[in-house]
C-alpha cells in the first residue's frame, strides 16, 4: 500500500512550482526549515489522499513521517488526525496521542504543527495532566514550543483560556518570530470570545512585550484600546 502512495504522491507532484515553497518555507541552509524537501501537491490533495490511505499501518506511518519530504509528513499526520478523530474509543486514542509523541520530532514545520496539534494532542490531553505541555514549552526545540501554545487552541474553543494565558507568560519573551506569531495568534482568540480575560493579561504585560506580539493582539480591540496598549 505504500508503494501506491509513493506513486500517487509522484503522480500530483508540481516539481516547477516546488522551488516557490522551498523559500516560503525557509529551508535553504541555517533557515528554521533547513532541508525540508517539497513536491508541490495541495493541501487538499493530501486531504483526499489520508482519506484513501487511512489503514495504513504504524510502521509504515513512521516511514513516511522520516521522509525529508514535507508532504509525506503531512500526509501521515493527517492520517493520524483522522484515525484520531473517527474513534470515541479512549484507548485507541491514547495509542494515537502516543504515537504521536513518540515521533514529535517530525512534526517540524509550522503548518505540520498547526494542522495536527490542536486536533489530536490538545483534545487528548483535555481532562488529563497537561504538563506535558509546560514541558515542551521550555524545550530548546522550537515546533515542541509552537506545539505547546498551539495545542491549546483546542481549549480556547472550548472556552478555557487558563492553559493558553499560562504557557503565552513562559513564551512571552521567546526570540523566535514563529512562536511570537503563535502566541499573539492564541491570545487574540482568547480576546474574540472574552475580550477582559485578554485585556487583564495584556494590563500585567503588555509593557514587556515584543511589539509585534502585542500588536497584532490587540488588533480585534477597538481604536481607544490599541492606542492606550501600544503606548510603552
Amino acid at each position: 500500500m505504500l508503494n501506491q502512495l509513493i506513486n500517487d504522491l509522484n503522480t500530483l507532484k508540481n516539481p516547477a512550482k516546488s522551488e516557490i515553497l522551498q523559500r516560503f518555507f525557509k529551508t535553504w541552509p541555517w533557515e528554521y526549515g533547513e532541508g525540508d524537501v517539497f513536491l508541490w501537491i495541495t493541501v487538499p490533495e493530501l486531504r483526499k489522499l489520508s482519506k484513501k490511505y487511512i489503514e495504513l499501518d504504524k510502521k509504515e506511518l513512521e516511514e513516511l513521517l522520516a521522509s525529508e519530504i514535507h508532504e509525506c509528513r503531512f500526509l501521515a499526520l493527517a492520517i493520524v488526525r483522522l484515525n484520531f478523530e473517527q474513534t470515541k474509543d479512549e484507548n485507541i486514542k491514547k495509542v494515537w496521542y502516543e504515537f504521536s509523541l513518540k515521533n514529535i520530532a517530525s512534526i517540524n514545520n509550522w503548518d505540520l504543527v498547526d494542522c495536527f496539534v490542536e486536533y489530536v494532542i490538545g483534545p487528548f490531553l483535555y481532562d488529563k495532566d497537561k504538563s506535558i505541555l509546560y514541558k515542551l514549552a521550555i524545550s530548546n526545540d522550537l515546533w515542541e514550543r509552537r506545539i505547546a501554545i498551539i495545542s491549546t487552541f483546542d481549549y480556547i474553543r472550548r472556552w478555557e483560556f487558563e492553559d493558553t494565558l499560562k504557557i503565552s507568560e513562559i513564551l512571552l519573551q521567546d526570540k523566535h518570530d514563529l512562536i511570537q506569531k503563535a502566541v499573539w495568534w492564541m491570545l487574540r482568540e482568547v480576546g474574540k470570545r472574552d475580550e477582559k480575560v485578554l485585556l487583564d493579561f495584556l494590563d500585567k504585560y503588555y509593557k514587556t512585550m515584543p511589539r509585534t506580539m502585542l500588536r497584532y493582539a490587540i488588533e480585534r480591540l477597538d481604536k481607544w484600546k490599541k492606542e492606550y496598549y501600544m503606548k510603552k
